[in-house]
Formats: C-alpha cells, sequence, structure tokens
C-alpha cells in the first residue's frame, strides 16, 4: 500500500497511526480530524475539564516522527472505494481507516448544550456558576458527572431521567436504583420517569405538558455512530460501520476502529457497541493488523468507568437477560460494593464494582476466561474475586 488514509483524529484515529507505523507500515500516511485540534483525550472532559482541575486533554503526539501528513478542521463527505471525499478535497487511498467516533442523541429544539467536543466542554465549564439553575437531561454516565461538576461549582441541578432508575443503558433498576441516593447527598434533585419533549434555551418541556426553567440545559441521552457520510455509499452499516472481529469492513482495505464501529463478537454472538474509551485505545492495532495483512482478531470483554459524586465505578462485560446478580457488600449501606452477574452454571459474564478496583481486575479477568466460581465466596468481601475459582473446574 502507497498511501493510507485514517479519517478520524481522536484517540482511535491517533492509536490507528501508532499502530500502522509501529507495525512496520512505510507509505504515506495522512490522518483527516474534523475538529481544529490536535487529538485529545474525551474521558476528562466530562471529568477533569469540567471540575476545573485539568485544561488541556491533548494526547502526546508527534507528527514529524510518525511521518504522518495531519489535515486538521477537515471533515469526511462522502466515500467511494480507493477515494475519500472532504471538505477539502478528495484522498485516494490503497488503505482506509474509519475512526470517525460518535455524535450526541439529540433532542428536539434548541439551545442545550451537547458535551462531546473539547469546545464544548470549554464552554460548558464557563457557564457552571455558582447559583445557576441547570437542568442536565439523562441519568446516564454522562449526565451523572455533568451533575457532579454542576454541583461541586455550587449550581442549582436537576437531572431529568426517562426511565426509572439511572442508567439503565447498562444497569438493570435492581442495580441502578442504588445510584439514585448519590444524588440527593450530592446536593442534586433526581427526577426518574420524566420524558422531555422539547429543549429551551431557558429550561425544558415535558411530555406532560409542564415547563421547567433552569438558565442552562445540558443534554446527555447517549450517541450514535458517526456514519451519516456514509450512507449511500455502499459500505455495510449495522448501527455503526458493520465489522468482523479482525475489524474489517464490507469492503477490502478499508477497516474501521472505536466509536464508530458495530463489531461482530464471536465472544457473545452478536454485534457490539463499544463507545468507549477502551475500544478506542486498544482496538486500532488490530484493525492496523488488518489492513496491513495480519490474522488478528479483537474481541475483549467490553469496559466502561465512570467518577460521579466521588465515586469510582467500573463496568465490565456483557451479560444476558437469563443471568442471576449476586451481591458482594451492601449497596443500601457500605460506601464500596459489587456486583456480578452468573450464568446457571455460575460462569462469570459481567460486574459493575463501586471503590472496588480489585474486584474489577480480577473479576474482568474470569469474564474473559469464561470460568466457573463460587457465588457463596463471591458475596464474601474477604475473600479476593480470584480465589472463588479454587478447586472449580473451568
Amino acid at each position: 500500500m502507497e498511501r493510507v488514509v485514517v479519517a478520524g483524529a481522536g484517540l482511535a484515529g491517533l492509536q490507528a497511526v501508532i499502530a500502522l507505523r509501529g507495525q512496520g507500515y512505510s507509505g504515506e500516511l495522512v490522518l483527516v480530524g474534523a475538529e481544529p485540534h490536535p487529538p485529545y483525550n474525551r474521558p476528562p472532559l466530562s471529568k477533569a475539564v469540567l471540575l476545573g482541575d485539568a485544561d488541556d486533554p491533548t494526547l502526546p503526539f508527534d507528527a514529524a516522527a510518525l511521518k504522518v501528513d495531519v489535515r486538521l478542521d477537515t471533515t469526511a463527505t462522502d466515500l467511494r472505494e480507493g477515494e475519500l471525499d472532504t471538505d477539502a478535497g478528495t484522498l485516494a487511498y490503497d488503505g482506509l481507516v474509519i475512526a470517525t467516533g460518535a455524535e450526541p442523541v439529540r433532542l428536539p429544539g434548541d439551545g442545550a448544550i451537547y458535551l462531546r467536543t473539547r469546545d464544548d466542554a470549554v464552554a460548558l465549564r464557563s457557564r457552571l456558576q455558582a447559583g445557576e439553575r441547570v437542568i442536565v437531561v439523562g441519568a446516564g454516565w454522562i449526565g451523572a458527572e455533568v451533575a457532579t461538576a454542576a454541583a461541586r461549582h455550587g449550581c442549582r441541578v436537576t437531572v431529568l431521567e426517562q426511565a426509572a432508575t439511572p442508567v439503565t443503558h447498562a444497569l438493570p433498576a435492581e442495580v441502578g436504583r442504588h445510584f439514585a441516593p448519590w444524588y440527593a447527598a450530592a446536593g442534586v434533585e433526581l427526577l426518574c420517569g420524566q420524558r422531555v419533549a422539547a429543549v429551551r434555551p431557558d429550561g425544558v418541556d415535558l411530555a406532560d405538558g409542564r415547563r421547567l426553567s433552569a438558565s442552562l440545559v445540558v443534554v446527555g441521552v447517549g450517541v450514535r455512530p458517526a456514519t451519516s457520510w456514509l450512507e449511500g455509499s455502499g459500505l455495510a452499516l449495522d448501527h455503526g460501520v458493520a465489522v468482523g472481529p479482525d475489524l474489517l469492513t464490507s469492503w477490502p482495505a478499508v477497516v474501521a476502529a472505536g466509536d464508530v464501529t458495530a463489531r461482530w463478537s464471536p465472544r457473545y454472538a452478536t454485534r457490539i457497541r463499544g463507545e468507549h474509551w477502551d475500544d478506542a485505545l486498544r482496538a486500532p492495532a488490530v484493525a492496523a493488523a488488518t489492513l496491513l495483512g495480519r490474522d488478528e482478531t479483537y474481541d475483549p470483554v467490553p469496559y466502561v468507568w465512570s467518577e460521579q459524586f466521588g465515586r469510582f465505578v467500573q463496568y465490565a462485560g456483557h451479560p444476558a437477560a437469563s443471568d442471576r446478580i449476586v451481591w458482594r457488600g451492601d449497596p443500601d449501606r457500605d460506601p464500596s460494593w459489587s456486583a456480578f452477574w452468573l450464568t446457571g452454571d455460575d460462569r462469570l459474564t459481567a460486574l459493575i464494582a463501586v471503590g472496588r478496583p480489585r474486584d474489577l481486575v480480577q473479576g474482568r479477568r474470569l469474564a474473559d476466561r469464561g470460568v466457573r466460581v463460587d457465588a457463596e465466596l463471591l458475596t464474601d468481601p474477604a475473600v479476593s474475586v480470584q480465589a472463588t475459582v479454587a478447586g472449580l473446574a473451568g
């Protein structure tokens, strides 16, 4: 291949560039990014940047050393086999990495802030002033982190959630309900079962006809893969760019990585939408290997973390509806606790750990291996998660 183009200059795009060079690719390399900023980390945007603990999430990046032609403020607009159209012209390619990420799900109406980019975070932080009335729509990972920052800045915060409990996109109600008391303890009003019909610059309209006023509305109800520019191209899409475990798309010499993908997982026999930092960090190495003709696959146990209301929350795995949950610690009483999803034969499929990072690390390894555990031992916080497999057959 004489020229490889990487579409998307976020973490996944940067990691693809690093991986290609690290795996021996010596041809022309072009990195195209829609934003004017060099590659940066997104997790700090809703955490350290909003809190005021950090200003610069820029990733270490030496374009000269990597011999990459960086074209920022350049948006991919269309795709044909061998050609990538951008708003600055057409780029021919022999190999292509699609890493255009995701974009926020938007609600009807105007005037709300959607947190996705570095500029979004800086603009939002400037408006989080003591005494301001802030409405956050969505009690998922991002909504909780925005509420945390707003409360820390002295804002009067209300979080509106359509579901009955927080984090329903990832957690069942029996787990998510334990997140609800954290809001009140932080001085944040949480209103569940509230569907927002429209957002306005000065508040929101609820589906039941009520209108709530605020000086600032922030929406965090999820993201969707940034694939609108690929519609009509003929490339296979399935709630994201459809890729196999090798991250190859339906076209030869075109791979995809990061938030934009919907990857087939042999482990779970379904498509996985990663949408998290861990995928953007790790998947590009496999995408690069596939592009260079090597036989590698990417099929990890999914992982995400959140920092909200003074708690470190980690979640890993992909539970099935039939799995049962066992608890390690009492969420109603203990400051730190974990919950584990087990199959009928006591194999660990997923876990959530609140303030228990060791549980997460060990549990994620067991989920990856698919081994059986002793469910009774697992409920004892004094026993390491790893020790619960002692004497059991895998």
